[in-house]
């Protein structure tokens, strides 16, 4: 990552903290990862590096969720 992107990641922190709180879509997150292809920063929910209960949130660069990240498999109705 350069400074750009590094400047976005904190600044997608500082927003989804003062706005979302504990509802953020980065509370979980055990690692962080940026895609250059898509310009899109991964936050991973998974444990112990492979086992993974929640798919990651993605935030693009200008701080549009573009996927909240949740279950990978949903039991009952």
């Amino acid at each position: 990552m350069g400074r750009k992107e590094l400047a976005a990641l904190a600044a997608i922190i500082e927003k989804q903290m003062a706005s979302e709180g504990t509802n953020s879509p980065l509370m979980g997150s055990w690692t962080i990862r940026y895609d250059k292809e898509r310009q899109v920063i991964y936050f991973d929910k998974c444990e112990f590096g492979d086992y993974c209960e929640e798919r990651p949130a993605v935030v693009a660069i200008d701080g549009t969720v573009v996927d909240r990240g949740g279950p990978l498999i949903q039991i009952g109705g």
